[in-house]
């Protein structure tokens, strides 16, 4: 068992999730339950995986929901663009949220990388 906050992806994931809280609190009040809420679950399922992950014994349960937190950082991508072209987000918020997600999804692959190898 690791200690995900010892981890710099878990690190980074956590404070993605902090700046979507952040840039959804000004989000159109007919979004709470749309794409507010979308947008949160997939930026808290990042580093919540992350976290599941290290609970769980072994290297191949750690890679698979690091996989998943992989997918939901994808999905939080999608809603960045989708968000930035309902003019939800401005251009500099929505670019600096980007510069996070690749961030964090860089860092994912390659930890899974290092894991996959080993095992």
């Amino acid at each position: 068992m690791r200690d995900f906050r010892q981890l710099k992806v878990w690190e980074k994931a956590h404070g993605l999730s902090l700046a979507i809280y952040k840039a959804t609190a000004t989000f159109p009040q007919q979004e709470l339950f749309g794409l507010t809420s979308q947008l949160r679950r997939a930026a808290v399922s990042v580093p919540a995986n992350i976290a599941e992950g290290c609970g769980r014994s072994g290297e191949p349960e750690l890679a698979r929901f690091l996989r998943i937190a992989l997918g939901s950082a994808s999905e939080l991508e999608y809603h960045i663009i989708l968000s930035t072209d309902l003019c939800y987000l401005n251009k500099s918020v929505s670019q600096q949220l980007f510069k996070q997600v690749t961030e964090v999804k860089r860092m994912l692959t390659s930890l899974i990388q290092m894991l996959t190898a080993e095992g």
